[in-house]
């Protein structure tokens, strides 16, 4: 049975039914709430492992909900995952730079939600605690190896992952990364480096690379 503590925070009733009976099936402890604001209460008393917040309620947007959690040290490592009727990148780049972990379009299908909620708690503290190990980065044959072990990643993974890794503990900017990475040849948005650093993170464990909200990257050393 997993232990996991999940609250969801949506002003739909039917998704708060239909998320709470699946969730509850898969053995997770749910809580639920309609707005921000009990959102808050509830953390206050019981910290849930990861929060399921829509974007759009009224009297506190999720992204807002989601910068005043994320301002409190004691909640760094609650995860956080959008749920957003709208695709348009602009709310789903300002949901990851408020610190959410990752997000998931309505309508919502139920086995994705519940494979990304188990690829986020997996690789969190909470069911795989890690120690920091050791990486070998090989540019001349785009070869990654954590402790021994030989990890694939596709070339643009790669390339931003080495930029990252080579001068541990700089905070590397959006502009800088998109002219390193990408070149000036090819246009590209803000939402493609944020997806390469998470499926980056989905391969190497989250630990290694940090956000800095509102600026860029920087690799943990």
């Amino acid at each position: 049975m997993n232990q996991a503590h999940i609250l969801i925070v949506d002003d739909e009733e039917d998704i708060r039914i239909l998320l709470k009976y699946n969730l509850e099936k898969e053995g997770y402890q749910v809580s639920v709430t309609d707005n921000g604001l009990s959102c808050l209460e509830i953390i206050a008393k019981e910290k849930p492992h990861l929060i399921l917040l829509d974007v759009m309620m009224p009297q506190l947007d999720g992204i807002e909900v989601c910068e005043r959690i994320k301002a409190d040290e004691k909640n760094q490592d609650i995860l956080i995952c959008f749920l957003t009727a709208r695709n348009e990148d602009y709310s789903q780049i300002a949901g990851l730079d408020a610190g959410a972990d990752d997000y998931i379009a309505k309508p919502i299908k139920t086995k994705v939600l519940l494979s990304r909620i188990q690829a986020m708690l997996r690789r969190s503290k909470l069911q795989q605690p890690q120690k920091q190990q050791a990486f070998y980065i090989n540019r001349e044959k785009y070869l990654l190896e954590k402790d021994g072990i030989e990890i694939q990643l596709p070339r643009k993974e790669f390339e931003l992952l080495a930029l990252l890794a080579s001068r541990p503990n700089f905070v590397f900017k959006r502009d800088q990364i998109l002219q390193k990475v990408w070149g000036t040849d090819i246009i590209v948005g803000d939402r493609t480096i944020d997806v390469h650093i998470r499926k980056i993170r989905e391969k190497i464990g989250d630990q290694y690379i940090s956000t800095i909200k509102g600026i860029g990257y920087k690799f943990n050393e």
